[in-house]
């Protein structure tokens, strides 16, 4: 077992991800909960129950021993195809503070507060800028009409608020503006909808 943000839990899973460069380690949460079932972006990394996974990056990791690949292969699950286990030592007390949200995109392209679509979902900028969890610029978004993965705190860190299960990170380039009603066209719907 390990311990992650304060909570317990039972290495899944270590390697590579699709979301993140680097190698980080799954984790099912036996304690408290977590933001997954294992499956991040449509890609099923381990298998738990919903709520319980997480992902960390190894040095988030608290443990009094040093993991040996028998005791990891041991606590990953079969399904897993793990490109490589490799022991994992932790750091004994990793807090973060909370990270300050820019006003605007580096291109301009996107403002906190604006409505915007990611893979077909429909959701408001609440964070914009540097992550723990990647390299680059992200935008933290508050799902409106779909089920997000979080509710803006990502690995014990919070860049935002939203309700549970509502909150996503994405890179600029994987989302677009959602046109915002001019008045006119307000004016007209108003006119030419029955009441």
């Amino acid at each position: 077992q390990v311990e992650w943000s304060g909570k317990k839990g039972i290495v899944r899973y270590i390697g590579d991800v699709k979301f993140a460069p680097g190698e980080w380690v799954g984790l099912e949460l036996t304690e408290g909960k977590g933001v997954h079932d294992g499956s991040v972006m449509g890609i099923s990394y381990f298998d738990c129950k919903a709520a319980k996974g997480v992902f960390a990056p190894a040095q988030l990791l608290a443990n009094d021993m040093l993991l040996d690949n028998a005791t990891v292969a041991a606590s990953v699950s079969a399904k897993s195809s793990v490109p490589r286990v490799v022991a994992v030592r932790a750091a004994e007390d990793q807090r973060h503070a909370t990270l300050p949200s820019k006003e605007r995109t580096v291109d301009s392209s996107f403002s906190l507060g604006q409505q915007v679509e990611w893979s077909g979902k429909k959701g408001i900028v609440r964070y914009i800028g540097d992550v723990s969890f990647a390299a680059g610029e992200w935008v933290g978004l508050e799902l409106t009409d779909a089920k997000g993965m979080h509710d803006g705190s990502v690995m014990g860190i919070p860049y935002f608020e939203c309700p549970v299960e509502n909150g996503v990170f994405a890179l600029p380039a994987q989302l677009s503006a959602v046109p915002t009603a001019t008045k006119e066209a307000f004016e007209y719907d108003r006119v030419t909808t029955p009441v």
